[in-house]
């Protein structure tokens, strides 16, 4: 073999396997691009599905502690606090295992729908997110009417029962 023999390639196949690896590469690229959008959208769809269910326990809650009131006189609590552990009898009594976060809003927290006696009726999402779900929702113990914003889903008691 001669000096410099060794690097000599065929005329024909000059710079296609560089191209072949590119176009692979931008491939992979898009396919993991596609992938990651269907990932963010399940992920988002499930934080909203919780948003759903956690709403529902706190209703459920706020039910239980105007049902379970001593005497006639039917109240909801002052303070979310209260779900924990009822005060108003001598045993323990709860109406939540613990305080839920909102799954949709980046603190945490829940805003708090008050009643016209400052006593707590519902909570709210604090997002300004966009729900996924475009229509009213209809679910066992939830109606909720179409929103613009995962905070205009307010979780209320039925007061009128």
């Amino acid at each position: 073999m001669r000096r410099g023999e060794r690097f000599r390639t065929r005329a024909g196949s000059r710079g296609y396997g560089l191209v072949a690896v590119l176009v692979l590469v931008a491939l992979t690229a898009f396919g993991l691009s596609v992938a990651a959008q269907s990932w963010s959208d399940a992920a988002r769809r499930d934080k909203e599905q919780q948003l759903l269910r956690v709403g529902v326990l706190y209703v459920q809650a706020l039910e239980r502690y105007r049902r379970s009131s001593p005497g006639t006189d039917k109240r909801l609590p002052q303070e979310l606090d209260e779900l924990l552990v009822d005060q108003r009898f001598v045993g323990t009594v709860r109406h939540l295992r613990r305080l839920y976060p909102d799954p949709v809003g980046a603190t945490g927290r829940w805003g708090v729908v008050r009643g016209d006696d400052g006593r707590i009726r519902g909570v709210h999402s604090l997002s300004e997110e966009e729900p996924l779900i475009a229509g009213a929702v209809r679910r066992p113990g939830l109606r909720l009417e179409p929103a613009r914003r995962y905070s205009d889903w307010k979780f209320v008691v039925d007061t009128d029962v």
